[in-house]
């Protein structure tokens, strides 16, 4: 089937670098909301589930990565549908609005069920954003090279988003005590509760998340809307979109392998990286610095070992942040100049599935200091696993980006929102993430029969050698299933 895009490049306006400029806000946002709780879980979880053990733990905290993903994914789904049936413009302003309001009052939760749904609604709103951005985007610019760059290089603002969440969470670690507390308003507090910790780190995080979201919501509903999608509308040849048309003859298999590849980028981000968290304190580098605050008083003690916790888990973060940025950015590069897909994702896929798998499963272990660099005074630790991650970060994001520029090329205008829903929402967002809890299940299994004098330390390996395993299955299976991945058919020329 060839695509519905046409060859003629268009001269960049105002207009056009302002959808471009949201369009890069809108990523990122999407990003920061989607990795908040790869730095605010462990935090979260001690503070509105006290005193619970660590199997308890451990399944909640699959739970939180995997529950609001799947209603992101289910409800993304529809929402694609509708992005085909109702317009690309419509469907991004109230996914926008949707995913502020809830990740805003979220900041404010007293209970987990409160912060769960809440939670949902957040990921709902992101997954319908993420494809309808996409289609909207890749019509506005239908000349091939163009388009690549245009997708590209806007995709890569996401991981401004992610670097942004990880200053974000560094910055309310190091000022929380600072700030004022937040209180439940009081017509409220009868019904939800009251805050127990108004200062908390992961409260501030949340609510810095709607700051993005303010361009988007003034600007964004007076945005043009997709001149094709709007085009067949007007003339009455826009076919309804349909759930069965994915798996016809001409398209069943570009829908599977899509929705499982997805699934298997998304299993390295959530079955891996956004469990690092819960694997610090095995590293070497955090029992030293844990040595250091050992004090007569416990609960001191506990309190700023989590301190500790936090700061390196934020700069962790922040390192495979910048590998995922310089990776989106590599993309956006590589897309215009190799014609295979198949080729384009295996020059990320390939090393991916060599690196990832050991830099959890002994890299966290193992972790060393390498050298400290001086900042603003401050020494900072670089170590091994600063290294590894970046790189892991690099090679898994760009492949996010990967399929942004590829899935817009493979289906027809009238199926653009259902068919990149599919994978992105059925594959990346419901199976994918479910690896956060087959990750947290698999070390449950690995502790069977623990019995260790310093139970957090094994429990942090345990987590790592989990990630490690699921990190190496999901990239074997993606890497497997590359071999059948189409390649997207020539566009027609503009006549």
């Amino acid at each position: 089937m060839a695509s519905d895009f046409t060859s003629g490049r268009q001269p960049l306006t105002f207009r056009h670098w302002l959808i471009l400029i949201l369009a890069a806000i809108g990523f990122g946002f999407d990003i920061y909301v989607l990795l908040i709780m790869q730095y605010i879980g462990r935090e979260l979880l001690g503070e509105l589930l006290p005193n619970a053990d660590a199997a308890i733990r451990r399944h909640w905290q699959g739970l939180l990565f995997w529950v609001p993903m799947l209603a992101g994914g289910a409800v993304g789904l529809v929402g694609g549908y509708l992005t085909d049936l109702l317009g690309r413009r419509r469907i991004l302003t109230f996914s926008i609005l949707l995913y502020a309001i809830a990740t805003f009052a979220s900041g404010y939760s007293t209970s987990l069920p409160m912060f769960l749904v809440l939670r949902c609604l957040t990921l709902i709103g992101v997954c319908v954003e993420f494809v309808a951005a996409i289609a909207w985007l890749a019509e506005l610019f239908p000349q091939h090279e163009q388009r690549e760059r245009v997708l590209g290089y806007t995709q890569a603002f996401s991981s401004f988003g992610g670097l942004t969440v990880a200053g974000a969470y560094l910055f309310f670690n190091h000022y929380q005590d600072s700030l004022p507390a937040l209180q439940m308003p009081e017509f409220l507090s009868g019904m939800l509760g009251t805050v127990v910790n108004g200062h908390a780190t992961w409260r501030y995080t949340l609510l810095s998340g709607v700051i993005p979201a303010l361009p988007l919501i003034l600007i964004r509903p007076f945005m043009p809307e997709s001149p094709v999608w709007a085009q067949k509308k007007a003339a009455g040849t826009l076919k309804r979109p349909s759930v069965i048309e994915l798996f016809s003859p001409a398209l069943r298999r570009t829908t599977i392998v899509t929705t499982l590849m997805f699934a298997c980028s998304y299993g390295v981000a959530f079955g891996g990286i956004q469990q690092v968290q819960y694997m610090v304190e095995a590293m070497p580098t955090y029992q030293v610095e844990a040595e250091k605050v050992s004090t007569s008083n416990a609960k001191t003690t506990q309190a700023k070992k989590a301190a500790i916790t936090r700061e390196m888990t934020g700069r962790y973060g922040t390192a495979q942040e910048i590998g995922g940025l310089l990776g989106r950015f590599l993309l956006a590069v590589l897309a215009v100049h190799i014609v295979s897909r198949r080729n384009l994702l295996r020059v990320f896929l390939v090393p991916c599935l060599l690196l990832a798998p050991l830099v959890f499963y002994i890299g966290v272990e193992h972790n060393r200091e390498l050298f400290a660099l001086n900042l603003g005074g401050k020494p900072i630790q670089l170590t091994w696993f600063h290294i590894g991650i970046f790189f892991v970060g690099l090679l898994t994001v760009a492949q996010f980006s990967f399929w942004g520029n590829y899935l817009p090329t493979v289906y027809p205008v009238h199926l653009r929102g259902t068919g990149e829903s599919a994978a992105a929402n059925l594959g990346g967002r419901i199976l994918g993430t479910s690896f956060a809890l087959v990750t947290s299940e698999v070390a449950g299994l690995l502790a069977v029969g623990d019995k260790p004098a310093t139970p957090g330390i094994q429990e942090a390996a345990n987590m790592a050698h989990a990630a490690g395993m699921v990190v190496g299955a999901v990239l074997l299976v993606g890497f497997l299933l590359s071999f059948f991945l189409p390649q997207p058919a020539p566009e027609k020329t503009a006549g």
